[in-house]
């Protein structure tokens, strides 16, 4: 048996350790069942288990997600800011991001114009942040690129 300060009592009967735990507020854990004779310890079950949990969570890897980022020909300066600043918290948190620029109407004509939209959202964000996964492409009224965390 193991006290809740870590010091070894040696072998002691299922009584009087169940005794000793209570006595000091505290569960009786057996830690080892496979040993002979099995290993027993005065510890705070909840807080074992609690513990436990989350040191299995911090272990998990972070799912990817695609998060969109949408604009215009015609969408201003800060609003461009403005959505470059969350691309980066999204590029910050693991997640890849897809860049759309729409197009409407007459703004068909002038895709050099959606095009320098895009060139600077992708100069922006790749360097120490993210990388261009996938160049620019136009699809009908989108032109779509994907950049991924670096």
């Amino acid at each position: 048996m193991i006290s809740a300060t870590g010091e070894q009592l040696g072998v002691i009967a299922t009584k009087d350790a169940l005794s000793q735990a209570k006595d000091e507020g505290l569960d009786l854990v057996e830690v080892a069942p496979n040993e002979r004779p099995p290993v027993c310890r005065i510890m705070d079950f909840g807080k074992y288990k609690y513990e436990k949990g989350k040191k299995t969570n911090k272990n998990k890897s972070h799912q990817t997600k695609t998060k969109e980022i949408r604009v215009r020909p015609k969408t201003g300066q800060h609003d461009i800011d403005f959505k470059i600043k969350q691309a980066m918290g999204f590029l910050g948190h693991k997640d890849k991001v897809q860049v759309t620029v729409m197009f409407r109407g007459r703004e068909m004509a002038h895709i050099e114009e959606g095009r320098k939209v895009m060139d600077t959202i992708i100069e922006r964000l790749t360097g120490e942040e993210g990388k261009l996964e996938t160049a620019p492409q136009q699809n009908a009224k989108r032109m779509i690129c994907t950049i991924a965390p670096r």
